[in-house]
Parts: C-alpha cells; sequence; structure tokens
C-alpha cells in the first residue's frame, strides 16, 4: 500500500486501470470497510482502491469538535493495509489549503435544508474539499454512504452540475448489531447514551411502520418518531423532517421515494440517521 502526504506526490492512473475513491475522515470502522469492499468490487482485480483521510476544518463550525475529532493515524494505516486498499492519502490541511486561499465550491439548494440548516457552512467545506480530492487524485469512481443521505445527494448534484466524470456509488447504511448506525462519533456516547441511542432505528422503524399501515401525513408520522425518541431521556432532537429524496424539499404527505430524516443530540454527541420511506 503506497502512503502519500502530498498532492505532486500523487501518481497519474494508468488508463487501463480503474481508480475508486473512498473519501474519508479517519477513525475507521466497520461501515468504511464495508466502502472499501465495495470499491474493490468496482475497481476490479487490477483497479486500485484509493482511500482519502482528511479531518476537514472547513465542515467544521466554530465550537463544534474539529480539536477533539479521533484521529489514530496508525490504527487507520493498519485498517487500510488489511483491507486491501491500494493507495492512502492522507494530506495535512497545510498541503490541502493555502493560507490566502479565497475560492470556494457552494452548492445552493439541497443544502439548505437538514444538515445545511442546523450546521450553516458545512456543505460549502464538504464540496470544497472533495471538488478537491477528485482534481488530485482523479478516480474514475468514488464511494459514499447513504448513512449521510444529504451529502451523497449533495455530491451527486455537484459531480452533474460541474461535469466531474466520476461515478458516485452509493452504499446502504452499515448498522451495528442493535441497530445503531456506525459513525466514528459513535465513541463520544458513554454507556448511558450509547444504549439509548438505539431509539433512533427504533423511531425510524416505527415511521416504516405506520407508513406501511397507510399513513401519508408527514406531520403525524414526524410527530410519532418525535414520541418515540422521546421515550430516551438523554435524547435532544436537533430536527426531524420528511422530505423528497430527490431534492430534499420538505414534504406535508408521504409520497414514494420520501426521505424521513433525523438529528439528535446525545449529550454532546449528535447523531444523524435517516430512512426512505414510500
Amino acid at each position: 500500500m503506497k502512503i502519500l502526504t502530498a498532492v505532486g506526490q500523487v501518481p497519474s492512473q494508468p488508463n487501463s486501470k480503474r481508480r475508486v475513491l473512498v473519501p474519508t475522515m479517519g477513525a475507521l470502522h466497520t461501515a468504511h470497510g464495508e466502502l472499501i469492499r465495495v470499491a474493490r468490487v468496482h475497481a476490479g482485480k487490477d483497479g486500485e482502491v484509493s482511500v482519502s483521510i482528511f479531518v476537514n476544518p472547513l465542515q467544521f463550525e466554530p465550537g463544534s469538535d474539529y480539536e477533539r475529532y479521533p484521529r489514530p493515524e496508525k490504527a487507520d494505516e493498519d485498517f487500510c493495509r488489511n483491507a486491501g486498499v491500494d493507495l492512502l492519502f492522507r494530506p495535512t490541511p497545510a498541503e490541502l489549503y493555502v493560507e490566502d486561499r479565497s475560492t470556494f465550491v457552494d452548492e445552493t439548494s439541497l443544502s439548505t435544508v437538514l444538515e445545511g440548516k442546523s450546521r450553516p457552512g458545512h456543505f460549502r467545506g464538504v464540496c470544497t474539499v472533495v471538488a478537491k480530492l477528485f482534481n488530485i487524485l482523479v478516480p474514475d469512481a468514488a464511494v459514499f454512504g447513504e448513512k449521510d443521505f444529504q451529502q451523497l445527494a449533495i455530491i451527486r448534484r455537484m459531480v452533474r452540475d460541474l461535469n466531474f466524470k466520476i461515478d458516485i456509488i452509493a452504499v446502504p447504511t452499515v448498522r451495528q448489531e442493535d441497530g445503531l448506525a456506525c459513525s466514528s462519533r459513535n465513541q463520544y456516547l458513554n454507556g448511558k447514551e450509547r444504549k439509548q441511542a438505539t431509539v433512533l432505528r427504533k423511531a425510524l422503524l416505527k415511521a416504516a411502520e405506520i407508513a406501511r399501515g397507510g399513513e401519508t401525513s408527514a406531520a403525524r408520522i414526524v410527530s410519532v418518531v418525535r414520541e418515540t425518541i422521546g421515550q430516551a431521556p438523554l435524547a435532544r432532537i436537533d430536527y426531524v423532517d420528511l422530505v423528497d429524496a430527490k431534492n430534499l424539499q420538505p414534504l406535508d404527505v408521504l409520497r414514494p421515494n420520501s426521505l424521513l430524516a433525523l438529528a439528535v443530540f446525545f449529550g454532546k454527541t449528535r447523531l444523524i440517521d435517516n430512512i426512505l420511506l414510500s
């Protein structure tokens, strides 16, 4: 496995090989392993699986957990090597962002709701760094998880609007045995918070159950989800919204391809999850 830390070290990819990129912020876990596995399938035996690890300061708002975000470099390196990664790109902020930078990538529609509403500027940082990684590594495809559904939708829109010749591959949310979506932030939870965090999946499944039963009112579905989450004393809801999965606009009535998305705090740890309903 090649480990690169500078933009100038990245080799061009021969036309005969397919490079598939898995962009990450490190602290790699089971879900990242699944993204890497899918990347290998799409790269083929003779292709190249590339993983980037970069804790991107542009997507952290002031007062957030940027400084304490986990950075287990040796463990991440071993994880990638054991997963069969061919190239690990691990730049520093100084390598990617010059001091007098003044150019950013800003999506202005899908990013205004859900996470974008709660975390202003977050997706500007995401789009900027992903666009830079695409330009530096020039992959044929890139793999993203559906747990960050809004991010996936925004990256797809950016690729379409800016004519990146890159296939975007989506991977279903990977969950732990009790249903909690795998996330690097799960390690911040204490024992009681971790136990109660399973209410998120319970609430999403409850929404799916009443939708299958014929409930179409977005207000009623959201209310049931909020009531279910409220059974966990440590949970503090940021948002619960039903939106169109294509354009992420709020819905009053359930219809095909609807997305129920939520963000909930347990202590200082903010978790997100979602489910597609129809």
